[in-house]
């Protein structure tokens, strides 16, 4: 299991710093960023940090200090409890930790216990993957979660009908996390590994593959998701800027995935493709 390093940045001016400055971090690693009035704080595997030269990072239309500290892992409850936001989506999905008040004429709830690092990655996209899942018809769907992180897309794919269900994480702590937000929220048969995609060279002929992630790791990993989709398969994935989604699209179209659908919120898309 690893530590984490938590960045405060200070932007000037917040925006758009703020979001040109999130999704240059996310392409070079950071996991999960928080936004507050002065700029942001970022989260960072540590083994993943000592390949990071802030320096590297500049930019005309604004200037950002920052300062770091080292997250051990006994400290991720209380860390992952101050920032753990419930999402709500519409009146289809509240996603909650215990601690969070519940919802009343809400269809569907995923409780989550806070035990890991921030697995659910940005609170706009987990919005966004979780209403397209709504979307689709899922009864009886094989599905694959790649960087399953807390587990949340594999147990609303559950409570939507989908069966056989794949989670996968790099991060240990993840994945034992997930296998318990499984358990807890009525999913215990959905099957949750530790590793990369080396696990999947026996599986092949998915429906769905979710995957909120960042750009460049999606870049990397579309080819697999292709090979791995069965025909007319869908991709949902997430992670990205709406600047991101050209570029993404022609990567797609390369591996006989077709964009069907794409939406944004707050500068977050989501995009739905297809096998062609």
């Amino acid at each position: 299991m690893s530590n984490y390093i938590a960045y405060y940045f200070k932007v000037e001016p917040p925006q758009p710093g703020t979001d040109i400055l999130i999704a240059s971090l996310g392409d070079a690693g950071f996991e999960s960023f928080v936004e507050n009035e002065e700029g942001f704080e970022a989260y960072i595997n540590e083994e993943l940090e000592k390949n990071i030269n802030l320096n590297e990072f500049t930019f005309e239309d604004f200037k950002f200090t920052f300062e770091k500290d080292k997250i051990e892992q006994s400290n991720w409850n209380a860390e992952w409890e101050k920032n753990f936001e419930p999402v709500l989506v519409e009146d289809l999905l509240l996603i909650r930790a215990p601690f969070h008040a519940e919802v009343k004429n809400v269809k569907h709830e995923v409780v989550i216990m806070p035990k890991m690092s921030f697995g659910t990655g940005h609170h706009d996209t987990t919005w966004l993957m979780c209403k397209q899942l709504f979307d689709l018809d899922l009864k009886n769907k094989s599905v694959l979660d790649m960087g399953t992180g807390t587990g949340i897309l594999a147990i609303v794919a559950k409570k939507l009908g989908a069966s056989p269900i794949l989670g996968i994480d790099i991060d240990e702590w993840s994945a034992e996390n997930a296998k318990e937000n499984c358990i807890a929220n009525g999913g215990a048969d959905i099957e949750i590994k530790l590793g990369d995609k080396e696990l999947l060279d026996n599986y092949k002929d998915f429906a769905v593959i979710l995957a909120n992630i960042n750009k460049n790791v999606l870049k990397i990993q579309i080819p697999l998701y292709s090979k791995l989709l069965k025909a007319d398969g869908v991709l949902l994935m997430s992670g990205f800027f709406t600047t991101d989604v050209d570029e993404l699209e022609k990567f797609a179209n390369q591996n006989q995935l077709k964009l069907v659908e794409r939406y944004n919120k707050n500068d977050w898309a989501v995009m739905k493709l297809r096998k062609s």
